[in-house]
């Protein structure tokens, strides 16, 4: 039986890549993260979580748990963590040491969000990582073993994390396909999907997770996540000027040509093709741009036809101002 929940009982996330724009620098970006958490935390959103990427010149959120500490200094209630950490580029002891640091300093505030893929470049992986071995087919292993870490049952292990130790991190599995879905469901563990970059196989995995979840000791029922992109602003007009910045975005990674976060423009029409127009939309399908009053619509099919049980929103508008106008906006639309 379906679970229909109306969009005011449904809690509201933010997931920050921290882009850098033109004519923005690192310092200015990472600020602007801040201020957003903070932001955010004022309008009664759940969650802010920052994403692991490596050897993209134009996303600042490669030191991940680093990020985390500077956003959870500067807030107060809001849950801050991953969105998420690439284990596969790490030790799990040292993912527990990092976030029982973080746990230990903001106690009941810090998330972990794991995922399998690399973040990167194949051959950046290879020098994160230093071996071939701890390739994503170990993903649960490294998941089973950093969950021994944090388990108090390790308090006899010759190997323990300090911080960490027999802390509560509430550990979510992230994913883009299919294979993580099976992952979440077996570990009994909440599921966040990247539906703002990945759409195509959303309505399989949240069936796969649902249907095969198996209660664990801190999850007795399935909890769906799923992100997608938002831009919302005053009128229809502004939303989708607004929104040539995510366009662009997306159509330097379809050509292979990264640059900073492009200034909004009237028009896309010499700016892409045909077929690169039609490619943008299809990854952004799972986006939400318009006004507070245009996507609700579209925002409650969404979360009914999912049966969502939290929505994060991304969104990557050039301005600070008008970013942060979005974000209330959307809570608005969510009320």
């Amino acid at each position: 039986m379906k679970r229909y929940k109306p969009l005011q009982d449904i809690p509201v996330s933010v997931l920050d890549l921290a882009v850098i724009g033109v004519d923005i620098s690192t310092k200015q970006t990472l600020n602007n993260s801040l201020l957003l958490a903070q932001h955010v935390e004022a309008l009664g959103y759940k969650r802010f979580w920052v994403a692991e990427h490596h050897n993209m010149p134009y996303i600042a959120s490669s030191a991940t748990a680093v990020l985390i500490g500077y956003l959870a200094q500067g807030t107060e209630t809001i849950r801050i963590g991953s969105g998420g950490i690439m284990l596969p580029n790490h030790a799990p002891l040292v993912i527990a040491e990092q976030f029982g640091t973080l746990e230990s300093l903001y106690p009941g505030r810090i998330d972990l969000g794991l995922g399998r893929a690399p973040g990167t470049d194949g051959l950046t992986a290879m020098a994160l990582r230093r071996t071939n071995n701890l390739s994503a087919n170990y993903f649960p292993e490294q998941v089973a073993e950093l969950q021994q870490f944090f388990s108090k049952d390790n308090a006899a292990a010759k190997v323990r994390a300090f911080p960490g130790d027999g802390l509560e991190v509430p550990l979510w599995i992230l994913g883009s396909s299919t294979d993580s879905a099976h992952l979440a469901a077996k570990l009994g563990l909440p599921y966040a999907f990247a539906s703002h970059f990945a759409p195509e196989q959303i309505q399989h995995a949240s069936q796969i997770y649902k249907n095969e979840f198996q209660p664990s000791e801190k999850w007795t029922e399935p909890y769906f996540l799923a992100c997608v992109n938002a831009v919302i602003a005053d009128t229809q007009d502004e939303a989708r000027r607004l929104s040539t910045s995510l366009y662009q975005m997306f159509l330097g990674i379809i050509r292979n040509d990264r640059k900073p976060m492009q200034k909004p423009v009237d028009s896309m029409d010499e700016i892409w093709s045909e077929e690169e127009e039609n490619l943008v939309y299809q990854k952004l399908s799972c986006s939400f741009i318009g006004t507070k009053d245009s996507v609700k619509t579209d925002l409650q099919r969404f979360c009914d036809v999912l049966e969502i049980d939290e929505l994060m929103i991304t969104s990557p508008i050039y301005d600070h101002q008008a970013r942060l106008k979005s974000f209330g906006l959307f809570k608005q639309a969510m009320s």
